[in-house]
């Protein structure tokens, strides 16, 4: 195990960064612009926490995990190659998309029926998780430009898509199952 014993390495002083194969490639690149934006979502995820218990909290806690595992999985490109790898590489899997499925499906059997489009708010949770469905959506489109130009993993698509729209009924769930929802309401200010 190596140990280090500082946090700044100099190694991106000139503007590179290394992926997870050890390529070095810009900062600005689209491939450090996807992973970093999950990266940034796991921050939000983070202060969600802040305002969760009990399910919820642990449900939280297993979806900032597997962001690290996507972040992971987005900073190793050439998937053709893991085979290569001396130790295995880390990608998502379906797996993790059917449990953001399941708990989703039971979300939506929890709360009231969508009358209305909704404004980001209500409970102090409700509204972190709207926050992180914003950063949900940002990642997952900078991951789909990224697929149109680099072989990414459809897992980490699929993943980033249902985890938006879990966010979403999870801040429904947060606004007492809908109940307590901040409604559109459309040209109310003319």
């Amino acid at each position: 195990m190596v140990v280090l014993n500082k946090i700044y390495t100099k190694t991106g002083d000139a503007g590179e960064t290394a992926l997870g194969n050890g390529a070095r490639v810009a900062k600005h690149s689209l491939r450090v612009n996807s992973y970093g934006t999950v990266d940034e979502l796991n921050a939000t995820v983070g202060l969600a926490r802040l305002h969760a218990e009990g399910q919820a909290d642990d449900m939280l806690a297993m979806i900032q995990n597997d962001l690290f595992d996507l972040g992971a999985d987005l900073c190793r490109p050439d998937m053709e190659k893991d085979h290569e790898s001396e130790y295995p590489v880390l990608r998502m899997s379906a797996a993790q998309v059917e449990r953001l499925e399941s708990e989703l499906d039971e979300m939506t059997q929890a709360v009231e029926p969508l009358r209305s489009f909704i404004l980001p708010g209500g409970s102090p949770l409700a509204a972190h998780m709207h926050l992180c469905r914003t950063v949900a959506r940002r990642a997952e489109r900078l991951t789909v430009e990224l697929a149109t130009v680099e072989s990414i993993n459809p897992s980490a698509v699929k993943y980033l898509n249902r985890l938006s729209d879990w966010f979403f009924q999870a801040s429904r769930i947060a606004n007492d199952d809908g109940r307590n929802d901040v409604l559109w309401v459309p040209g109310a200010n003319r």
